[in-house]
């Protein structure tokens, strides 16, 4: 996998912090966990919408790694569970509630 993913992270980091060590992986991909309804009111760039009840529907290679964020961190923090039991390589990057830069509405 992705060299030691899991070691650039400390517990509880920002979510700019976590878009930062992002762009440091090759062909990470940046999941939004929450809502249709919520994704289309504004998202981060790039990011891919898969709302957390349609998780195990997930079709992304398990060599991918993927960074994972919603609006206040919690769900994040279940699809992370989830995803690494399943076998990948997920971080929970936190909630876009604090984010300061631009969201994407779609």
């Amino acid at each position: 996998g992705a060299m030691g993913l899991f070691d650039l992270f400390q517990e509880n980091i920002g979510i700019e912090e976590g878009l930062e060590k992002m762009k440091e992986v090759e062909g990470a991909v940046l999941l939004d966990v929450r809502s249709e309804e919520e994704y289309q009111e504004g998202h981060l760039e790039g990011s891919i919408n898969l709302p957390i009840n349609r998780l195990p529907t997930i079709s992304i290679d398990k060599s991918v790694p993927i960074f994972i964020y919603c609006l206040s961190g919690a769900r994040a923090r279940r699809a992370e569970a989830f995803l690494r039991k399943s076998g990948y390589e997920a971080v929970n990057i936190g909630g876009i509630n604090g984010y300061q830069g631009k969201l994407v509405r779609s």
